[in-house]
């Protein structure tokens, strides 16, 4: 039976609050309602201020100022996150110097390094780090892994601060592998963290290329703080082709987007 009107709003609002953004044919199978019937509830949540329609769905109309802890975060789009991971890994090299940041796709990018020698990652997310030392233990790749120090974070598994944003000034870098709230062709990237984004900052100021990992739920989506302009984006890796309306200025500022399609 489906559901209705009210109720669909409701069950958006809240999936919304929880994950950031929902996507039509998700709300559609949940509420067994035609995806077109959706999209009109999301027409209506938009001239009642409630949400912005974006591609592929809808996010909250104003950005959250901050996001849920990151253990709660690694369930969502896990499934996606993996494939970028995997996609993202593919453009390491041995001998390169890379920085990771703090993220739970960037986290799949970690669990996905193997087969690379005289490889050096610097990072400021403890979970990557935790993650690189088991493969380093257990010989999936070679090299060494420097940890920027700073202010610990619990909830988010990070540390940030002066000291990791000073420290970061003395490195050169060829891949920054950033992780985002969101992305969007008029605001760049951006996330939620103030610390956090201001180290991934000094990663990209330190990278040869920047990497931005990104799922669709990201995609048309500002988060709390801008980390960097659309422009000083190299590469982005996400499960989805570009919505068309980005194509030009992607064009225009010569970024790469990779499609992570199933199994890498």
């Amino acid at each position: 039976m489906s559901v209705s009107s009210e109720r669909r709003k409701r069950i958006i609002l809240d999936s919304l609050r929880l994950k950031g953004q929902v996507k039509v044919p998700d709300v559609a199978q949940r509420c067994a309602v035609s995806e077109e019937t959706v999209r009109r509830d999301l027409m209506l949540l938009e001239q009642e201020g409630h949400v912005r329609r974006v591609y592929g769905g809808a996010v909250l109309a104003k950005p959250a100022s901050y996001e849920p802890p990151y253990l709660q975060r690694q369930k969502v789009n896990a499934e996606e996150k993996g494939r970028i991971g995997r996609a993202a890994a593919e453009l390491i090299s041995s001998g390169d110097t890379i920085v990771i940041d703090v993220g739970t796709t960037t986290l799949e990018l970690a669990k996905a390094i193997a087969d690379k020698e005289r490889l050096t990652v610097l990072t400021n997310s403890i979970a990557v780090a935790y993650h690189l030392m088991e493969s380093l233990n257990e010989g999936r790749f070679a090299g060494k892994i420097i940890v920027l120090g700073g202010r610990l974070n619990p909830e988010q598994q990070s540390l940030t601060g002066a000291p990791g944003e000073q420290v970061m000034t003395q490195f050169r870098v060829d891949k920054a592998f950033i992780s985002v709230g969101g992305i969007s062709m008029k605001r760049g990237i951006s996330d939620y963290d103030l610390e956090e984004t201001m180290l991934s900052r000094r990663m990209i100021e330190a990278a040869g290329r920047t990497i931005v990992l990104a799922d669709d739920s990201k995609l048309g989506k500002e988060a709390f703080v801008e980390i960097v302009p659309i422009r000083k984006v190299d590469t982005v890796v996400s499960n989805v082709v570009p919505p068309r309306e980005w194509l030009s200025t992607l064009k225009q500022h010569r970024i790469q987007w990779i499609e992570a399609k199933g199994e890498i």
